[in-house]
Parts: structure tokens; sequence; C-alpha cells
């Protein structure tokens, strides 16, 4: 039975985006990630979608959505990746999912030339493969509730 995980921040344009793609190119058929955000900005940033053109992954079915969209999706896993350092206010999920929390600078707020925004994506890019990587290496069938939840959470610090 396939399982879903479901990337949360507040824009749903660009690092919940980054990550829902990461996910979906690496996770095998077990697994299905979605994204969202509190407040979507409803478009998705042009330079997250150049990134994930960059690393070859598919950006096919990406669009900026908020929660309410995915109101009927019951995620296993809900992961936010707001800023919380930078005072962002992380989106809440309501329901029985597991949650943990990632965070991650938005490389959109990034200034200063297009040298520095690409390094900002791609910065924010390797972390986002660091931690889906790590995430898809775990051994399911060996670890206990508390002991997936503690696992998240040292992904998230990654």
């Amino acid at each position: 039975m396939s399982k879903s995980i479901l990337f949360l921040c507040t824009a749903n344009s660009c690092r919940s985006i980054l990550s829902e793609a990461v996910f979906n190119h690496y996770a095998g058929p077990d697994w299905r990630a979605y994204s969202a955000g509190s407040q979507p900005k409803g478009m998705v940033n042009t330079q997250a979608l150049t990134t994930l053109q960059r690393h070859h992954i598919s950006t096919d079915g990406l669009y900026s959505k908020g929660v309410d969209e995915l109101a009927a999706l019951k995620p296993d896993i809900v992961i936010t990746v707001c800023d919380q350092a930078a005072g962002e206010a992380c989106p809440v999920f309501f329901g029985p999912a597991m949650r943990s929390h990632w965070g991650l600078a938005d490389p959109s707020e990034q200034h200063g030339d297009s040298t520095e925004q690409d390094k900002a994506f791609e910065a924010t890019m390797a972390r986002i493969l660091t931690r889906t990587k790590a995430f898809l290496a775990l051994p399911f069938d060996e670890l206990d509730t508390s002991s997936l939840r503690s696992e998240l959470d040292r992904i998230g610090s990654l």
C-alpha cells in the first residue's frame, strides 16, 4: 500500500514545491509526495522550476495550491519547510499524520545578482536532496512510531 507525505510552507511556490518534486523523483512506488501552502502565491517560482530542470527533475503537474485543495488527502507524514529562524509562521495541518519540521531558508528571498540567487537555490536544493535520500534510506519496517519520529527530526537537522 502506498504512503503519502505532504510538504507544507507558507506560499507553496518554492521550498515545498522543490521538496515535492525531488521526493517524487527519487521515491519508488511506495511513496507519493504532495505540497501545499497556508497562503499560496498561486504560481510556482520560475527559478524553482529552472533549478529542478537543471537537475533533470520533472516539473510536470507542479502548481501552487492551498491546504484546502488537499482536504481529502490523509497523509501519513506532514513536513513543514518554512523558516522559523526567520520568524516565518509555519502552517498547521490538522489530522492524524506524523509531523516534523525540516526548515529551509527561502531562496526566493535572496537578494543580489543572478549568480547569488542561483547559489541560494542550489543550496536549498542540496539540503532537500540530502534529506530526501536520508528519508528514503530509512528502514521503515524496523521503526516503531517513536523511532520514526526521532529519525524525521534528525533528518530535519541535516
